[in-house]
């Protein structure tokens, strides 16, 4: 294996990282920032407020998620197999 093929093999698996964490971050955001709007709103300043609602929303996603971020490590566990096995 040389030098490209292993920048290659990285630029992959930092590209899966971030299509595996896009969509918990971003349901994590939009709770966090409504959560935020709401106490704004309503001038409750509780700072433990919003922890839970978003632990339960990242953990819904997570649930929802969770078979199409086994398949892309699947499928990138099957690429890297492919390319050691092709050595």
């Amino acid at each position: 294996m040389n030098g490209a093929d292993v920048i290659d093999v990285g630029r992959d698996a930092i590209w899966l990282i971030l299509q595996m964490a896009a969509p918990l971050m971003l349901i994590g955001l939009a709770v966090g920032v409504t959560i935020g709007l709401f106490q704004a709103l309503t001038q409750i300043q509780e700072a433990t407020l919003i922890f839970a609602p978003k632990i339960l929303a990242i953990f819904i996603a997570l649930l929802v998620f969770l078979p199409f971020m086994g398949d892309a490590m699947a499928q990138f566990m099957r690429e890297v197999a492919a390319r050691i096995a092709a050595m």
